[in-house]
This record gives C-alpha cells, sequence and structure tokens, in this order.
C-alpha cells in the first residue's frame, strides 16, 4: 500500500471522532489527497465528487473548495501524487537502460494504465483530453521524457551521434509499450519488450539489434 495512504487510513481512523478540524496543513492535504485516489479508483471520475472526496476525507467541502476551486484541479493534484517518475536506469548501455525501463514501467504502470483508462474515461470525454494530454500535464514544464534523457546518455558516451531526432522515434518504446497494455489490460511479456527495443526502436536509430542468445 502508498506510505501516505497507510498514514492517512490511521488519521481517519483517530480524528474522524475526534473532529477532522484539528488536522491542519499538509497532514489535511495528505488525508485529502489519499480519500480522493480511494475514491476515484472505486467509483471512476463520474463519482469524484466534492461531496465523496470530503465525506471520505472527514472533512468539509470548503476545505476542498479552498485549495482546488475546480474538480479537475483536486482530479489532477490527486493523480500527481501517485502517479510517480519510473526509475531510469543508467547501465552505460543503450539497449540495456531502454529494455531496464520499460520493464520497470511494465512493473509499474500496467495497473495504472488499466486504472485510468477505465476509470477516468468519463473525464476524457467530457474535456476532450487523452491519456497522452494527462501524461503531459502531469510532468514539469520543460522536463525531459524517459527517453530522451536515455538518448541523451548514449550520445554523451558517444554511442549514438549526435543528430537531430524527432521525438516520435525518441519516445516510440514507450508508447509501443503503452500500446500493449491497452490492448492486453495486463503486464506485457519480456519477449515483447525486448523486441520492442531489438526489433523496432534500434534499427529506427541505426543500431543493430544485440545478436541472438
Amino acid at each position: 500500500m502508498n506510505p501516505q495512504r497507510e498514514r492517512a487510513a490511521g488519521e481517519r481512523g483517530t480524528t474522524r471522532d475526534r473532529g477532522a478540524s484539528r488536522r491542519r496543513g499538509s497532514e489535511l492535504e495528505d488525508a485529502i489527497l489519499d480519500a480522493a485516489w480511494e475514491v476515484l479508483v472505486e467509483h471512476g471520475y463520474h463519482g469524484f465528487t466534492y461531496e465523496a472526496v470530503a465525506a471520505r476525507a472527514g472533512t468539509s467541502r470548503p476545505v476542498l473548495y479552498r485549495r482546488w476551486p475546480h474538480r479537475d484541479d483536486l482530479l489532477l493534484a490527486t493523480l500527481a501524487t501517485y502517479w510517480r517518475p519510473i526509475a531510469i536506469p543508467d547501465t552505460g548501455s543503450l539497449r540495456e537502460d531502454a529494455i531496464g525501463f520499460l520493464r520497470n514501467a511494465d512493473a509499474d504502470r500496467a495497473g495504472m494504465i488499466t486504472l485510468m483508462s477505465v476509470q477516468l474515461g468519463d473525464y476524457f470525454r467530457a474535456t476532450g483530453t487523452s491519456l497522452g494530454e494527462l501524461r503531459d500535464a502531469l510532468l514539469a514544464p520543460g522536463q525531459a521524457t524517459p527517453f530522451e534523457i536515455i538518448v541523451g546518455r548514449a550520445v554523451g558516451r558517444g554511442e549514438l551521434p549526435d543528430v537531430p531526432r524527432s521525438s516520435r522515434i525518441v519516445n516510440l518504446p514507450l508508447d509501443l509499450l503503452r500500446h500493449d497494455m491497452f490492448m492486453t489490460m495486463r503486464a506485457v511479456p519480456e519477449e515483447a519488450i525486448t523486441q520492442i527495443v531489438d526489433e523496432v526502436w534500434l534499427p529506427l536509430l541505426a543500431l543493430p539489434a544485440a545478436p541472438p542468445a
């Protein structure tokens, strides 16, 4: 369980009886965001209301309005809390970094991707946005994508030439991984991860794939 969720669960078990008004600052905000996440997971965007979140957190709607004037502000704050960065390996090898990152993404995001595709369907329809746009909204402005970092390191090592590359090619491995997640609604097999890197991405970068084991 998420450590914040564990902490919030303990708080809810004691502070509700003593009165939610005793919580202040980050303690109260953490409890609200944990409650908001639970509401989103259980009821989706349709049930993600100020009333439901306030009731789950043991607080009042005005407390939420003061921090997040619009429901989507609360939604983005909730997702930012749980959409944690994926570890980017630094092995000294472009291929191993790419495969290692996809493994990490597969382990970390499979459940989240499924959840967001199902529970946030109403959000995407109501706002006319996509998962990609939501992902971009959760990134810090100007932040490099994981594969931009991986490719940049390879260029710095001299493993790749320093030439312009389209963002579509650079970020293709993660896009293909997400595609497989959406199509199967489950974790992506190791064989598929290796194929994405060796049979698709490295050739597009004009690098040979690893020889068969």
